[in-house]
């Protein structure tokens, strides 16, 4: 029955997603016809959300092979998927149970405070649950201590979070319909202040103007297809040849750069297919939970979900970010910090959420300045995270966003003050 609660239930984040549409369906008594509906749709929406988001990391993994290749580039790559991995073998109980507490007291929370925000984002919790682990066992906390102080962070993060970000992302979607559930919110506050402080808001993204003779490039899955395809020309050219077609199994290198490329706006492509059908669904479904268990309860759902906002701010936020990681490289070793190499995971949706973000405050100078800031973030906070994560920290790879890194290296450094 635990394994079914906690990997079949609480692991699957589609299926958490439903059920909390299911509940909420039920609680507002709608007809069963509207109740099976919606619930299906809802998980529908988050099947094709994460299907796309795995096409992008597919075709972002052979694009940091042939940049790793090109640019001979050694280091740590930070990549949460994998580091979580790598630590449920040692912190496994620890974290499921870690996640289920802190899933109900931001329940609690979200219940007997003004901060009416629901933590929907199932994977992130699992992430950020698995570092408290690590990071309080290695500290010497263990037991139950170890379990009820990482269910209080986990749980507090989970509803102050999406309220500090709230402000900015009404400006971003017009409305107060739901909030942004995911652990970069620090960058993506940081991208909104800059974008606020050196930006023109008057000058957005969203407003670039075409020349008619490239209309076509009005379309934003077009457009991305031809950047992408330029890039990885570019990288693989670097990257030779023979060391292409080897990757590719033998397809001509310029064919798989330019397969590779529309594969990856295809997939973005997905990810704003499946976010709309899932703000289209679980934003009604979840008043009935708003209404009846937590009034005026915000569903806080995964970054993507502002994608659709700006399409232009998500592939320049992308770029600016990334080119913001490769200049990190060069400054981390001069500061005596691991060479931390950039991840194109978590400069896409980590550097698309900052440029949406860093556009509703300042427009095209936001986007560019405000990701350029969470790229820099999400460099040197990993590199200073590596020391507080005991054997973790040996391991090759890292926690990427920019909220893992603020809240581990403060957890990590009072572990210390404490004699831990």
């Amino acid at each position: 029955m635990f394994d079914l609660i906690m990997k079949d239930i609480l692991g699957s984040p589609a299926f958490l997603v439903g059920l909390f549409a299911f509940i909420g369906l039920i609680l507002q008594r709608k007809k069963l016809t509207d109740i099976i509906s919606g619930t299906l749709k809802t998980i529908m929406g988050f099947i094709i959300l994460g299907g796309g988001a795995g096409i992008l990391v597919g075709a972002l993994d052979s694009f940091g092979k042939m940049f790793e290749a090109a640019f001979v580039i050694k280091g740590v790559i930070p990549n949460n998927e994998a580091i979580v991995a790598l630590a449920q073998k040692t912190f496994g109980a620890e974290t499921a149970m870690i996640m289920v507490f802190g899933m109900v007291l931001n329940i609690i929370l979200a219940r007997i405070t003004p901060l009416k925000y629901i933590f929907l984002t199932g994977h992130h919790t699992m992430f950020m649950a698995c570092m408290i682990a690590a990071i309080l066992s290695a500290g010497g906390v263990s037991g139950a201590a170890l379990i009820t102080v990482g269910a209080l962070i986990l749980g507090t993060l989970m509803v102050v979070m999406p309220a500090l970000l709230q402000p900015f992302t009404r400006q971003i979607t017009d409305s107060d319909d739901f909030a942004v559930g995911h652990f970069g919110t620090i960058a993506y506050l940081t991208a909104a202040l800059v974008g606020k402080t050196f930006g023109d808001r008057s000058k957005s993204t969203e407003d670039i103007h075409v020349p008619q003779s490239l209309a076509f490039l009005r379309d934003s899955s077009v457009a991305m297809a031809l950047t992408m395809t330029i890039l990885y020309f570019v990288v693989a050219l670097c990257a030779g040849p023979a060391f292409v077609e080897k990757l590719s199994g033998g397809t001509n290198f310029l064919v798989f750069s330019l397969m590779q490329a529309i594969t990856f706006a295809a997939g973005v492509y997905i990810v704003l297919a499946g976010v709309r059908m899932l703000l289209a669904e679980i934003v009604p479904a979840f008043q009935g939970i708003a209404d009846k268990v937590v009034p005026d309860a915000k569903p806080a759902l995964d970054c993507p979900s502002v994608f659709p906002f700006a399409p232009n701010a998500v592939i320049i936020g992308f770029f600016s970010s990334f080119l913001a990681g490769i200049v990190s490289m060069f400054f981390l070793p001069a500061l005596g910090l691991k060479v931390i190499v950039p991840g194109l995971v978590p400069h896409f949706f980590c550097g698309a959420t900052a440029g949406v973000f860093g556009n509703a405050t300042g427009g095209r100078r936001g986007a560019i300045l405000g990701a350029f800031a969470n790229g820099l973030l999400i460099s040197f906070l990993p590199a200073l995270l590596l020391p507080v994560l005991g054997n973790l920290g040996f391991a090759g790879t890292t926690f990427g966003d920019a909220d893992f890194g603020v809240v581990g290296i403060i957890l990590g450094n009072i572990m210390k003050l404490f004699g831990h």
